[in-house]
Order: C-alpha cells, then structure tokens, then sequence
C-alpha cells in the first residue's frame, strides 16, 4: 500500500473517530440539559426568619476601570441583610480610576461600611491574591465574602451564601454564573453564549455526576478562621487557579465547598476578536493546568464541530452532516433548557454555530499554548499550576483571574 493509500485510509478513520465523538458529543448535550433542570431545582437552605445573622465582610479587588464597575460594585450594597455588612476595596495603585468608583459608592451610600485598601505590596506572581493579602488587614467579620469585580448579584445574594454555609459540614460556598453582555455586541454576546452553553452546564454536568469538585473566584465564602487555619490568602499567592486552590484548601480542613443551585451575572466586556481569544484561552489553559484528564475530555462536548471536520475529511458520507445537524439542535436545546432552568434572557441562537467552532479552535489551541495573558503581563504555567512571569512583575493586581 503506497504512501497516499495510507494517508486516505488515516484521514478516513479519523472523521470516523471525530463522528462517533460527535454522537456522543450530542447525547452529552441532552444529558446536560437534563441535569440543568434537575439541578435548578434543588431545595436550597433558608436561615430561620428573624435569627441574628452573622457579620460579613465582602473583599472587592479591583484594577482599573471596567465596564459596568459601578453597578457591578453598588449591586454588593443593595442587599437585604440584616445582618452587619463590610465591603473592603482594594487597589494597588494610588492613581487606579477605579478608586473614584468607591468614592461615588461612598457617597451613594453614607450609612455603609466601605474600606478602600491602597498597597502596592506585591507577595508572589498572582496579582491579585497579593491585593487580598494587603486587604485581608482590614477584615472585620466572621463571615468574608470574596468576589470578583465582574460579578453582579441579586438582593439576597448575602442572605442565601450565609445560609448555604450555615449548614453542616460546609467550610465555603462557591456560586455559579451566568453571562450578561454590557454592551450586546457581537464579541461580548459570543462570551455571554461560551459562559452560558459550555461552561454553566458543563460544570452542572460534572456536579450532578460527582466527578467536579469546582470553586469559582465569582463567589467564594468562608469563615475568618477558616482563612486562618489554610495560611491565609499568602498560600495562594503563586497560583495560577487561585480560586479552585482556596477551594481545595477549604476541604482540606475537613468539610466540603457548597455550590447553591442559584447563579450571579458575569459582566462579559470584549468588544474585538483578540480580546475574547485571550481570556478564553486563560479560562481553558488553567482548567486544562487543573483536571487535565477531565480538559482532554470535555472534547465530546463541542459536537458540532467535529462532526464538522468529520464531513469535510476523505470517506464522510450523508450520515455526518445529519449529525451535524443533529448535534446543532441539541446545542440549541441545551442553551433553551439553561435559560428556562436558570432564568436567564434568550440568547442569539444564531450566533451558536460561530460560538461552537471558535470554543473548539480555543480548546485545541489550549494543548500547544503554555502562556497566558493578565492584563498585559505575561506568564508561564508550570506543572502544579505555579505562575512564572516572564517579565518584571508589575502592580496590577485586582482583575478577576478567568
């Protein structure tokens, strides 16, 4: 058998390989959907009406101004707690502009205890842990709340973490999220659809199966003792996946991190292709750096483009672009059910085939790109997850790590 006999008897097997993938790709989808509904609607816990309710202090690291900051910031302020609430601000820089966002939040809101934390301390590689480790001085409470500036929260958002780690055996709670697109464009619309079609019931899918143990840097709440008996934030300092770290460590005390079945908004803020390309290729090389087996994986779950590249390779017959369409429907499906589960806004279903095979070209890219991008500054990831700058550190140390 000559040389290109054996290229075409290759290629003729892998678009077999990739149509069986993408069969299972589809039934995948039919399962997350499934498990969506069933994990909405959970029982969640309640605190008893009229009980004291503990203190919290709310850690907000921020750097820079970023789209929607002030209503992200003031959606922490409009709670209906009644318990004592504390919010900590922290910035790295004197001349930050997000520090005229506090001061409009303090204005706003003369009765709320608002610290703003101003260090340029830097312990380790990860930016903004280093900003919690000069913030964390300035805790006040029992309960501390840590989330990222991006993320914007319901009324009884603080009502529902207390009561979820009120219960037996939590040591933190983590949250789910959703995309809200700030300025219902093209790019951050198909950042809104990665968040809501991949990573939303993938997560929910790995949940209802036992086999993910997530924590997210949306939301992470736990005791201030409990912040003491892991080292405090300085353990974290050299990670890159800070968040799944301080959520590995909250178990590591003995009990396990809850993740309530509701879910806070995400304010996705890319306006160009570059942009989106480079947070989504940090988002899949620190899952990939974290659960590399379950990365590797998760290749069922882009469906529609292997069943794509399985229609366009030597030996494909009519049976692939049935597939193809079939596992379209199923992603349509899917978005509708986390909608429907979640209570979240329609989304552009037409944007879902570009969604999918750029989500694919982003996945795949993952297994040669050992760098990634943090506002400006880039790194290197070893093995166990440790940040190595490849540049001089700078002071940039409040954005959200996703």
């Amino acid at each position: 058998m000559d040389v290109s006999a054996l290229t075409l008897l290759a290629l003729s097997w892998l678009s077999l390989i990739c149509l069986i993938l993408a069969a299972v790709g589809c039934l995948y989808g039919l399962a997350a959907a499934y498990c969506a509904g069933r994990y909405a609607a959970r029982t969640v816990p309640a605190l008893a009406p009229g009980a004291p309710r503990p203190s919290v202090t709310v850690l907000k690291p921020l750097c820079g101004l970023e789209p929607s900051l002030y209503a992200n910031l003031e959606s922490v302020l409009r709670q209906d707690y009644a318990g004592p609430v504390q919010i900590v601000f922290g910035v790295q820089k004197a001349t930050d502009p997000a520090i005229g966002v506090v001061e409009q939040l303090k204005q706003a809101y003369p009765a709320a205890r608002i610290d703003l934390v101003i260090d340029a301390r830097q312990h380790g590689s990860n930016r903004k842990v280093s900003n919690l480790i000069n913030m964390a001085e300035r805790i006040g409470h029992d309960v501390v709340v840590l989330a990222d500036s991006d993320m914007v929260v319901g009324p009884d958002y603080l009502e529902r973490l207390v009561a979820e780690l009120s219960q037996e055996g939590v040591t933190g709670v983590t949250c789910l999220y959703h995309g809200v697109p700030a300025f219902q464009g093209l790019y951050d619309r198909l950042s809104t659809l990665a968040i809501d079609t991949h990573f939303l019931p993938n997560v929910v899918m790995g949940l209802s199966l036992g086999l993910a143990k997530p924590c997210f840097g949306s939301t992470v709440a736990f005791t201030r003792a409990s912040l003491e008996a892991v080292g405090g934030f300085r353990t974290f300092r050299n990670d890159l996946a800070d968040d799944y770290a301080i959520g590995a460590a909250l178990r590591g005390l003995g009990g396990r991190v809850a993740i309530p079945s509701f879910t806070i908004g995400h304010t996705s803020v890319d306006t160009e292709l570059a942009g989106l390309w480079r947070h989504e290729l940090r988002w899949n090389r620190t899952i990939r750096t974290v659960d590399p087996a379950g990365y590797a994986g998760s290749i069922v779950t882009h469906a529609f483009p292997l069943a794509l590249v399985a229609a366009l390779l030597p030996g494909a017959g009519i049976g692939t672009l049935a597939v193809a369409g079939f596992a379209l429907a199923s992603r349509i499906l899917l978005c509708r059910q986390v909608e429907r589960a979640f209570r979240l806004a329609p989304h552009p279903y037409g944007l879902l085939p570009i969604r999918d095979i750029l989500s694919f070209l982003n996945f795949t890219w993952a297994f040669v790109s050992g760098a990634v991008t943090w506002k400006g500054h880039d790194y290197h990831v070893v093995a166990d997850g440790t940040l190595i700058p490849d540049a001089e550190l700078g002071s940039d140390a409040g954005a959200p790590l996703r």
